[in-house]
């Protein structure tokens, strides 16, 4: 595809939003006039179907900014807690945010959550900071939607990405956690190397990687499958846009967060068909209540925005195709990254039994990578019955997971 048909793809994805945003507001207004109390066709025949039916089209076509975390109280030693919320140290492509609240004991953990750069907003690991507050001070990577970051603050990859990881390590200080959800899991084990490696006083106590992609060649998921199908020119021709006038980053070169929504969502189809057809007959029957839940998940779920086109096709090549940590070719500025150098964090890989993005294996092959440290630093925990999204967000998160991740912080602090 050439660099005008790559404007045209994004020119049509605005052009089909215009037009949705429209429509999901006229059926928003039909919704409400039928579902009006005072409205006898509200009553009558199909009136409540047709209102229910036009309120979840409302709901799918709806336009999408950045959610907020929205946390504003936490529970903590048997009462309830207001959270504080304030950025510390903002960067083009990326803020570090902090979380804390008064209930929190003098020295508490200072924990680094790195929330994935994959399309989605760093609030969708809410769930993670809000029950790590319990016992942490949670720090966390608010990632910015690369559209809006204009040209004349320059490219972002994957060496680009772990000089972030590590500028923000300095400004917490020393002795601080990390947790990488995902994705992140490759560069937060890169960057814990090279802070390893040349004694860097905030190298992390302890690295947590969840269901990350250290080594996708154990148990490939269909995510992995789709990487390995294709030479990356294929991906750089075919999903590669770029940004048009009316976005502040007009000119850059994006995997817009779009393309990645419509795969994720084709990829599953069948079930979220089904959870709009449930959310439906919830509303049907005025259970507000179930219909809601479904409505906030898919408010999160599709609220996407822009990786840099260097950062994507960098992580597809040596994370997917090449395998290029576990094959010891990974490098970062043109040097080598020696999983050895890792000598003094203490290393927990956490995955999923049935989790279907990456695959049971995956992660923890980063614990076999890391021989500069012995067994007593190191600690798999798999999850029984948690999915991708289970692993760091739900009751088996909230219950069975973190309090794990809480008691390696606290014997590794």
């Amino acid at each position: 595809m050439s660099l005008r048909g790559n404007i045209l793809l994004y020119h049509a994805y605005e052009l089909q939003r215009s037009f949705l945003n429209g429509a999901s507001a006229w059926a928003t207004v039909a919704a409400e006039v039928l579902a009006n109390p005072v409205n006898p066709l509200g009553y009558l025949g199909m009136g409540p179907v047709a209102a229910s039916a036009l309120e979840v089209f409302a709901h799918a076509t709806a336009p999408r900014g950045k959610p907020a975390f929205g946390i504003e109280s936490v529970s903590s030693g048997g009462r309830d807690w207001m959270v504080e919320e304030t950025t510390v140290l903002s960067k083009p492509f990326g803020d570090l945010k902090r979380f804390y609240h008064d209930g929190l004991p003098e020295y508490a953990p200072r924990l680094l959550i790195v929330a994935p750069m994959s399309g989605h907003y760093a609030t969708l690991l809410r769930g993670t900071v809000e029950r790590m507050l319990e016992s942490c001070e949670v720090f966390i990577t608010d990632w910015h939607d690369a559209r809006l970051v204009p040209l004349a603050d320059g490219r972002f990859d994957l060496d680009d990405y772990i000089d972030y990881l590590i500028a923000f390590l300095e400004h917490i200080g020393p002795g601080a956690h990390m947790m990488a959800v995902c994705q992140p899991s490759v560069p937060a084990f890169a960057a814990t190397a090279i802070m390893n490696r040349h004694r860097h006083p905030a190298a992390p106590q302890t690295l947590t990687m969840m269901g990350g992609p250290i080594d996708t060649r154990c148990s490939p998921t269909t995510v992995n499958d789709l990487a390995m199908e294709r030479p990356i020119e294929w991906f750089r021709n075919s999903v590669i846009a770029t940004v048009p006038l009316s976005y502040r980053g007009a000119g850059r070169q994006v995997y817009p967060g779009f393309v990645q929504l419509a795969g994720f969502m084709s990829m599953n189809l069948g079930s979220h068909l089904m959870s709009h057809y449930e959310m439906f007959k919830h509303l049907t029957i005025g259970d507000d209540d179930s219909a809601q839940a479904a409505k906030d998940f898919y408010e999160e779920y599709r609220s996407v925005c822009d990786m840099t086109a260097e950062f994507y096709l960098q992580t597809v090549e040596e994370v997917f195709q090449k395998h290029s940590i576990p094959n010891g070719r990974f490098r970062h500025r043109g040097e080598i990254v020696d999983l050895a150098n890792i000598t003094d964090t203490a290393l927990l890989a956490i995955e999923g039994e049935r989790d279907d993005i990456s695959g049971l294996g995956q992660t923890r092959a980063a614990l076999d990578l890391a021989t500069g440290i012995g067994e007593a630093k190191k600690r798999y925990y798999m999850a029984e019955g948690a999915g991708h999204y289970g692993i760091f967000n739900g009751s088996k998160w909230r219950t069975k997971i973190a309090p794990v991740v809480e008691d390696f912080i606290a014997a590794h602090g």
